[in-house]
């Protein structure tokens, strides 16, 4: 059985910490889905405006609520020195099947150090050891090595192709690499 948190908890591995998004969040949000890799590998859209910003961080109790999504802003640091690195999700959620979809994007400056691997862990960790679900899967377009990448370094494994599985804004049918981790073969992050 899933066991679903009535909020969002705080975590810290190190010098990263997932937190629950704020208000305070919206402008760093916008402001790093300005980049136009953000858009290209994720369902963020390309014109993205200060009004999505907030729409995703005022939609958090609603998905607690309705068990749509679990996110996280993903910071850096330690103490008062912490900066915005990315955002971290369990969406897609399946409660009868005990499975959820991982989903993130880390802030350009922030890429290329570890941070959106640790933050892949924890999230993961808490979906499998707090929560319950038995499978964890993430879909990363073809052409994304590098998320590809960060996720085995997570630990998740390739397990195939599905073909034609995202629409992107342009009309183009694209295919994603689907990655999974189970429970059963899940190494608790200490």
């Amino acid at each position: 059985m899933i066991w679903w948190p009535s909020e969002i908890p705080t975590l810290q591995y190190g010098r990263v910490t997932l937190r629950p998004p704020a208000e305070s969040d919206v402008e760093q949000i916008f402001e790093a889905c300005q980049d136009p890799l953000i858009p290209r590998f994720t369902t963020v859209p390309a014109e993205y405006t200060m009004a999505h910003a907030l729409d995703y961080v005022q939609r958090v109790p609603a998905s607690l609520e309705l068990h749509r999504e679990f996110p996280f802003v993903i910071e850096f640091g330690v103490g008062d020195d912490k900066e915005f690195a990315g955002v971290v999700s369990l969406h897609t959620i399946s409660l009868d099947n005990h499975r959820a979809e991982i989903g993130y994007w880390m802030h350009a400056p922030m890429r290329g150090k570890g941070i959106g691997t640790i933050a892949a862990k924890m999230i993961t960790n808490y979906g499998f050891l707090t929560m319950g679900f038995r499978r964890i899967e993430a879909a990363v377009d073809v052409d994304n090595s590098a998320s590809q990448k960060l996720l085995m370094s997570a630990g998740y494994t390739k397990e195939g192709i599905l073909r034609q599985r995202v629409t992107r804004s342009d009309g183009r049918q694209i295919d994603m690499v689907e990655l999974a981790v189970l429970a059963s073969e899940w190494e608790e992050l200490k």
